[in-house]
């Protein structure tokens, strides 16, 4: 079967099934199944898998936040490197939106690729509005 969707996670809706908050457990765990069986391909920008390294990292340690990135390599997601050239984007992004640099990061990884950006994250909604990108909304 080909994989029929790429999809873009942003350390939001990772954050949110982490901590079991509804609807976007649900979706994530929904995004989970459709992954493994084929139907889409779950991708995030390494700095997004950063903050939810280092926001697991706070709440329940170190151990823990190796441990979720191994998790999300074991579900096939794969983290993708931030290019120099993707760095500076976000930095143009952050310039005009008053967004944080990983919100900016992940924006400009779903402009660069034009795949949606799974979220919930309130600040990343005008950004779809102003045309820039597509997000598939988890919150």
């Amino acid at each position: 079967m080909a994989v029929s969707a790429e999809l873009l996670l942003d350390s939001w809706i990772v954050v949110a099934w982490l901590k079991a908050q509804l609807p976007a457990a649900h979706t994530m765990r929904d995004l989970w199944a459709r992954a493994e069986g084929g139907e889409c391909r779950l991708s995030m920008n390494v700095v997004n898998a950063g903050e939810v390294y280092y926001l697991t990292g706070r709440r329940k340690g170190l151990e823990a936040a190796e441990k979720v990135i191994t998790n999300l390599r074991e579900r096939g997601v794969e983290i993708l490197p931030a290019a120099d050239s993707l760095v500076w984007d976000a930095c143009r992004l952050k310039t005009r939106y008053p967004i944080s640099l990983a919100d900016a990061m992940a924006a400009s990884t779903a402009i660069k690729t034009g795949w949606p950006l799974v979220t919930g994250d309130p600040e990343l909604r005008r950004l779809e509005s102003d045309g820039l990108l597509h997000l598939e909304w988890a919150g």
